[in-house]
């Protein structure tokens, strides 16, 4: 569809309203983001409403101070209107997306004659079932009460001091209308194991037979989803969608333009959704569990009728299970080269190229079957009791029987098929067939394409398996996961999406977007932008190097860390130091605590925030702050002004030589002639130093400096390229 004039004049007219309104300046970067978009979306074709020009996305690396969810916003919403087609934003956090949600669209709205309406769109998982809150309320100290099953999963009682007296004042606050529901806007953070108590997922929700369904929080949040202008959702949520055929949750991608922000982390986020674990005495025990609910549900079910003989088919298949996990376990611990680490009291061991013993790859095909009829079982069972709620027809099982059971089974049922996920990946030979939802012509449309596009066959899955030790037990746990996300994100995205934008301050490694198109196999026709910084990086900071004769690399490097920051962050208000090993920050936070008292907060003493408040607060009354963080805040942090003026980074981010998916990837690059240092381990690192960087300069007010006390960046050939790839401060580098 090409821009029309009146597109042109409703983004233009757009623009400037709201630099009016708001009475900011136009930015450079901004008005060459809002037009690489639009024209970017008017060059898509289209045949009665279907795209018929090439699979393409639009990619634009846009800094801190671009103003980018003003420039897609603007752009994106006529031209989504003017197709009929739904703009779903996604991004990476839920800070951005409340941000997008809150304040950056009723900004525009406020600000523009533009016309528009939005929805807010996160997984059932973050939303309370007042279903689950009410049992829960009802069975505290009540033992014997039917609807005991609902919690068998849940762990021994009483764990959490004043549970009950948290849950009435949820469902104080929910009833009174003061909370909606969202985990995300309960005042303080909720530990996963009391949530889990009081949500649901889609295999236990009854929907439209609940009795309050009229009054969930779920399905009240998604009521204007299919009227919507416009879904904010995260990536998750789009993945979770793409992996139920897409259209299940959110619009189908042939009708949506999508908006990535925070793009870097689509590729793990793709790759951490299709992997899978299956932890075997945990599963064992899981199992025990399974069999107590089916004693106990037995009473309920009639003698002879066909939900009493799917229960009896359950029981068999739940022991056939348990047997040949048994001979799973005992073939992993003995033939399994395990190297334990004192510490830890973990060993792992990777399977190269993927490929199993011979003897676990057949325990490991037993597994699928056996796990298969367990998953077939139970949803027959679950069939039956849904069954129930049609009150239209007679049925053999009551409805309240229903009503307890369903959501029980419906959780069984759940996790046997993501245990069935890991034995179906663990099956595999070869290259990576279709999973879950894809089929063979998907393949030979998507995956193939991809292959066909990216000139390289996928690599081979990874796989691998994990023995930790406590005090009284001990487990294994197996995984596998995708080594690269490409393929996954071709067939089930890309070749489907009827646009797709992907946005970041960090989407090129080494001033080169190749990482990201090959990891995220973006399709040929793509375009890419790297929109130039509004900062005066010359003016505004300095980049320091200075002389250490102790490398990373050295015994003696916490030591010399011990004995350099002091100077380093004396004089100043507000320091930002970021390790790469959690254990050494606690090393030096050990050592220079005593010296410097009520100076230094590290990122484990508190929750994210609370930390962040706490610096915050010692630099408003004057006091001098030094924070200590890892990986999280070198990127999800933001600390403008006075409250940020110097980043130390005490080591290069290279990425930990240990990691499963990193080391297959490797292997694989090793495998095809290449060097897995220069195209994996380097250009990962540019991105994380990047980030780490960015920290610094979050206005076009801030000043300040950095530096890096990792002499390699001055002294290895891959140095150069990694300083290189920084914006362009001002160098002081000592030798």
């Amino acid at each position: 569809m090409a821009l029309t004039d009146e597109i042109k004049q409703q983004i233009q007219q757009g623009y400037r309203d709201v630099l009016a309104g708001k009475e900011v300046r136009a930015r450079y970067g901004q008005r060459l983001m809002i037009a690489e978009i639009a024209r970017y979306m008017g060059d898509i074709t289209e045949n009665d409403g279907q795209r018929t020009s090439p699979a393409s996305a639009c990619v634009v690396e846009a800094g801190t101070g671009t103003g980018k969810t003003l420039a897609y916003l603007i752009a994106a919403i006529p031209v989504a209107k003017a197709l009929g087609k739904t703009l779903v934003i996604s991004t990476a956090t839920v800070a951005l997306q409340d941000q997008i949600v809150l304040k950056d669209l009723p900004d525009l709205r406020k600000h523009s004659n533009m016309d528009f309406s939005w929805t807010l769109a996160k997984g059932r998982g973050r939303y309370l079932c007042m279903s689950r809150l009410e049992a829960r309320l009802h069975d505290e100290g009540n033992g014997d009460s039917d609807t005991m099953p609902l919690f068998l999963l849940d762990g021994p009682k009483g764990e959490e001091p004043g549970t009950r007296a948290f849950f009435e004042e949820m469902l104080a606050s929910y009833g009174s209308r003061e909370w909606d529901g969202d985990r995300d806007h309960w005042p303080e953070q909720i530990p996963d194991d009391v949530w889990r108590q009081v949500t649901t997922d889609h295999r236990q929700c009854t929907n439209r037979h609940c009795s309050y369904f009229d009054s969930c929080a779920f399905f009240d949040a998604r009521k204007d989803l299919d009227d919507a202008d416009i879904v904010v959702a995260n990536h998750d949520l789009v993945l979770a969608d793409l992996a139920l055929g897409g259209g299940a949750i959110l619009p189908e991608p042939e009708n949506a333009l999508f908006i990535f922000d925070e793009a870097h982390h689509l590729p793990d986020k793709a790759l951490n959704h299709f992997a899978a674990s299956v932890p075997l005495n945990s599963t064992r025990q899981w199992l025990k569990q399974l069999s107590q609910a089916l004693t106990k549900m037995q009473p309920f079910l009639a003698p002879g009728t066909q939900a009493t003989k799917t229960l009896d088919r359950i029981s068999g298949a739940s022991r056939e299970v348990d047997q040949v996990l048994t001979r799973v376990y005992d073939e992993a611990e003995q033939n399994t080269g395990w190297e334990f680490n004192e510490e830890r009291r973990t060993a792992q061991w990777r399977y190269p190229e993927g490929a199993l013993p011979e003897a676990l790859a057949e325990l490991s095909a037993e597994a699928r079957i056996a796990t298969a009829n367990l998953v077939r079982h139970l949803g027959a069972l679950a069939d039956e009791l849904q069954g129930a709620f049609d009150e239209r027809k007679d049925h053999e099982i009551d409805r309240d029987t229903a009503e307890a059971w369903y959501p029980v089974i419906g959780s069984f049922h759940s996790r046997a098929e993501d245990q069935l996920r890991l034995w179906v990946a663990w099956c595999e030979q070869g290259e990576a067939k279709p999973t879950d939802n894809e089929t063979e012509s998907d393949e030979a449309d998507g995956d193939g394409a991809a292959k066909k596009r990216t000139g390289y066959k996928s690599p081979a899955p990874a796989r691998w398996a994990v023995r930790q030790r406590w005090d009284h037990a001990e487990d294994i746990t197996l995984y596998s996961s995708p080594v690269l996300a490409d393929s996954l994100l071709y067939s089930r995205l890309w070749s489907r999406a009827y646009g797709s934008v992907l946005t970041s301050a960090t989407l090129t490694a080494l001033g080169r977007f190749d990482r990201l198109r090959a990891r995220a196999g973006l399709p040929e026709s793509s375009r890419y932008l790297v929109v130039p910084s509004s900062f005066r990086y010359g003016e505004m900071a300095t980049v320091e190097v200075p002389a250490m004769s102790i490398m990373p690399t050295d015994d003696a490097f916490t030591d010399a860390l011990v004995e350099r920051l002091p100077d380093l962050w004396a004089g100043e208000k507000a320091t930002l130091v970021l390790f790469t090993s959690r254990r050494q920050m606690q090393q030096v936070r050990d050592a220079l605590a005593p010296e410097y008292p009520d100076l230094i907060i590290t990122q484990d003493d508190m929750a994210k925030g609370e930390v962040l408040r706490q610096h915050c607060s010692r630099v408003d009354e004057g006091r001098p702050s030094v924070l200590f963080g890892v990986a999280s805040f070198a990127e999800g942090i933001d600390l403008p002004g006075k409250y940020l003026h110097h980043v130390v980074i005490t080591r290069l981010p290279f990425s930990v030589p240990d990691d499963p998916i990193e080391a297959s990837l490797a292997e694989w690059v090793t495998q095809r002639g290449g060097n897995p240092f220069m195209e994996i381990t380097v250009p990962d690192a540019s991105i994380k130093l990047v980030q780490a960087v960015g920290r610094l300069l979050r206005t076009e007010q801030d000043t300040g400096r950095v530096t890096i006390l990792d002499r390699r960046i001055i002294a290895r050939r891959y140095g150069q390229l990694l300083l290189d790839a920084l914006p362009p401060f001002r160098r002081v580098i000592e030798y």
